[in-house]
């Protein structure tokens, strides 16, 4: 009968509580900015000394970290289209979105910025660029943010059973969609993190497939983890996964 009354709502909390979300997402996303649009950069100011494999294990270790360093902060989404899937499942409230929103665009504009004041206009700072055709970048984009997004909110449906070692599944996902996508779409899976550089660099012409499809695979992973999982339950540790537990 009480199991509500100690249910956090995070909507409800206070000033300090609120902007320790902001800084959670706006750092973690500038971050992954920074590793993933400096991985490409560094590719190619080193003459190709940094592969591949780099390029796709860096962005997936530091989510992998950073979900174990700060996910009880803000749940560690770091990505507009996973702040969508939970809250079209309603793990994470929805009057929350707009501000992870802006902390995660802003965390990686900053990033775009000082890679470009570092190491200058290399690769368009970095920016996603499709290595296909643009209508096969946005299906493989779908496809991989549809992964990538299925293991997140599996791993919340979860999270009473593997707890905070879901990192380990996300980060090797991340992995994954890179190794097999990277030289195809770019890999991004991340509108923020396209968007900063693609913002900064100058390359808004094929940013609408970064946009359209993380945003359409997480809305088909939401669907699938649905089938598969269940509807959510009102409340427990999945909402824990989601929103992590600041200090109110």
């Amino acid at each position: 009968m009480n199991r509500q009354t100690n249910e956090r709502h995070p909507e409800h909390e206070d000033a300090g509580s609120l902007a320790r979300r902001f800084f959670a997402e706006a750092s973690g996303t500038f971050a992954l900015t920074s590793v993933a649009a400096g991985g490409l950069m560094a590719a190619a100011i080193s003459g190709g000394e940094v592969d591949l494999v780099a390029r796709a294990a860096a962005p997936g270790l530091l989510v992998m970290a950073l979900i174990y360093a700060q996910g009880d902060a803000s749940g560690a989404h770091f990505n507009p289209v996973v702040t969508l899937a939970f809250a079209l499942k309603r793990l994470f409230p929805w009057v929350l979105v707009p501000l992870y929103w802006a902390a995660q665009v802003l965390g990686a504009l900053v990033a775009a910025a000082l890679l470009l004041a570092v190491l200058g206009p290399v690769e368009h700072v970095g920016s996603t660029v499709p290595h296909v055709d643009l209508y096969q970048a946005l299906a493989i984009e779908v496809l991989l943010s549809w992964l990538l997004v299925s293991v997140i909110l599996g791993t919340a449906d979860r999270y009473q059973l593997i707890g905070p070692n879901a990192a380990l599944a996300v980060g090797g996902t991340i992995i994954l969609d890179g190794l097999f996508g990277g030289p195809l779409s770019g890999a991004s899976m991340n509108p923020a993190r396209s968007l900063g550089p693609a913002i900064v660099g100058g390359t808004l012409d094929v940013v609408w497939i970064y946009l359209l499809g993380p945003f359409a695979g997480a809305c088909l992973a939401v669907i699938g983890t649905t089938l598969i999982h269940g509807p959510t339950p009102s409340s427990g540790k999945q909402r824990e996964a989601a929103q992590g537990k600041p200090t109110s």
